[in-house]
Order: C-alpha cells, then structure tokens, then sequence
C-alpha cells in the first residue's frame, strides 16, 4: 500500500468531522482538531460528534487532538474547515507550527468579510511557497459521512497536490475530481450560498416549482457572469463547484442557507432563524461581497442584491419578490453570456 501523509483537519464541525472520517476510512493517518477540548474528548469516548452528526459512528483510526501545535506536528497536509469569518485567524494561529513541507487546504466557502478577498488571496499572502488546494463542490456532511454517494473538486495551482488531495479523499463511494481554476471555484461554493437563501424564500411564500427553477437558472446566470468578469473559467461554474454546489443548496433542505430562506418566506425574522439553525450561516456575510464585487466590476445581480437587501432588513421578501417580476421584459442573453462587462 502507498503511504498516505499525515492529514491534519482543523474544525471540528459537520463538514470538517465528516471530511476527517472519510479520510481516516481511506487509510489516511488523520487527526481532527477544534476548539472545545470537551467536544473532542466526548467524540473520541463515544465516536460520535452528537451535536453536528448525531447518530452516525465515526472510524476508530480517527483521532482527535485538541492542541493546535500537537495537531500540526508532523502533518504533511492541512485541511482547513472553519467558517470563513474565522478563516484568516486560523491562518495567523496555525502560521509558526507549520512543518517545512507541509501543504494548506481548505473546504472553507466565501469570502474575507469586510474585504470581499477570496480565501485564496489570504492563503498566498502569508504562505507564498507552499502548495494550496480548495476542495468544493455539491456535498451535505451529513451524507457524506454516512457513506452516501458523493463528488467534489478539488482545484490548485500546483497539479501535484492537487492531485495528491483528490487522492486523499477519492473512495468507492466519494468521488474527487480535480482541477486548477482556483477563483472559479472558490465562487462557486460562496455564491451558491447567497443564491440557495433566494429559492428558499420563495419556497416558504409557496411560489411553485417553476419560481423554484428560474431562481435556480436566473442564479446560475449571475454566477456566470460575475466568474466572467474576475476571470474564472465558465467550465468550472458549470460542474461540481457551480451548477452542482447550486443545485444542492437550493433543493436540499440539510443546507442552512436554504433553511434560513424558508423561514424568512415564512415571516420568521431573520435573527430567529438564525438562532434556530444552530450554526453559522455563510449567505448573510457572503451576500455583502457579492454585492461589493458586483458593484466593482459595474455588474447588475438582482437575485443577490434582493437577497442581500432582505437579510438587511431593507425590504421584506414579498417585496424582494415584487423588485424581480417588476423589471422590464428584456433578452435572456443580450450582450452573449461570455461577453464581459464593457
């Protein structure tokens, strides 16, 4: 058997958990790292992380190390899964335990909030020479964890870690695909977000199916359109990290960004919902840089600014609703879908 490299994944949630347990079922050498002493302890005693995936057993070969600079010791590749508000102290945290070689990935979605900086960016800015690699795409914790069918993407720069990540995670039920569109997928898997709150509302108001679709379309659209403008290639917002992460988020009531949508086309106030969800909510600090990044490449996204202007308080979804059917009649593509904003 090939050696595999230590693997140390850092946020002990529901997607880092089940991203540390595939791994470890591959026969990595795995260690999972969080903040709450307590919880990894209780997941070790019990194999089982109670409070984000009740009920599912969790592998024996995992282990659980609540020491950061334990967790890093001797970790080949770091897999970063914390919320993208805590992205970049995580980075400043992790920064003097790195061993020499090691390589940062990160199943992190959205942006830098206050900046708009894509997670990348971060990343370059303080480990210039090391391999990086995102992994994204269409993937609720849950099934994964469970063992159900899967695929993802992982993207990098360097072919070679890329490569060797995908293979990390590449199991008989989990397919990892790669590639090197880097930004591409990065907004893929922050802008699905932002989109899935849209088509949850209009499921909670029981707008019907084909509301449901266009969302989903008109979305895909606004995706593409602001990818074309940063330089990110239409192919990647077209698989895993695009269409498929959009899709799922939209449709699946696991996502909380879905779920945060029904219950505000529901009349629930948007501080409620959020409290009832229990966990954070990526869509109400992504649709803030969206809206930044549009605005800096002169790009009109009704569908996100709507979103972002009912998670304001500015409007109520019924109007949000109102704003979209209200624009005037106008071609589905009238400058070409690739073309860039003049």
């Amino acid at each position: 058997m090939v050696e595999r490299p230590t693997l140390a994944v850092l946020g002990a949630g529901s997607w880092g958990t089940a991203l540390a347990a595939l791994a470890a079922r591959n026969h990595v050498p795995t260690r999972l790292w969080g903040r709450d002493a307590a919880a990894l302890k209780a997941m070790e005693q019990t194999r089982c992380n109670q409070r984000y995936l009740p009920d599912i057993e969790l592998p024996a070969e995992l282990t659980y190390e609540p020491d950061l600079v334990a967790a890093l010791r001797g970790a080949q590749v770091v897999l970063i899964v914390v919320p993208s508000h805590a992205f970049a102290s995580i980075l400043e945290e992790m920064k003097p335990y790195l061993e020499p070689g090691a390589r940062i990935a990160w199943a992190t979605k959205g942006f830098e909030p206050g900046t708009g900086r894509f997670l990348h960016e971060l990343v370059a800015e303080r480990f210039p020479d090391r391999p990086a690699a995102v992994v994204t795409g269409p993937s609720f914790a849950k099934e994964v964890a469970s063992g159900m069918p899967s695929a993802v993407t992982v993207h990098s720069e360097d072919e070679a870690f890329g490569h060797e990540l995908a293979q990390i995670l590449h199991a008989s039920n989990f397919r990892a695909y790669s590639g090197n569109d880097v930004l591409g997928a990065e907004l893929g898997g922050a802008m699905k977000n932002v989109l899935a709150v849209a088509t949850g509302v209009a499921d909670g108001m029981d707008l019907g199916l084909n509301a449901r679709a266009g969302l989903i379309t008109r979305g895909m659209n606004e995706m593409l359109r602001l990818g074309v403008a940063l330089g990110a290639r239409p192919e990647t917002l077209m698989g895993l990290a695009g269409l498929g992460d959009l899709v799922l988020t939209c449709t699946g009531d696991l996502s909380r960004n879905r779920r945060l949508g029904l219950a505000l086309g529901r009349g629930k106030a948007i501080d409620d919902a959020v409290r009832e969800i229990g966990q954070v909510v990526e869509s109400v600090l992504t649709a803030d840089e969206v809206a930044r990044l549009a605005a800096k490449h002169g790009l009109d996204l009704p569908i996100s600014s709507g979103v972002r202007a009912v998670l304001h308080g500015e409007v109520t979804p019924a109007e949000g609703l109102k704003r979209l059917m209200s624009r005037e009649q106008k071609p589905e593509y009238p400058r070409g879908l690739f073309t860039p904003p003049a």
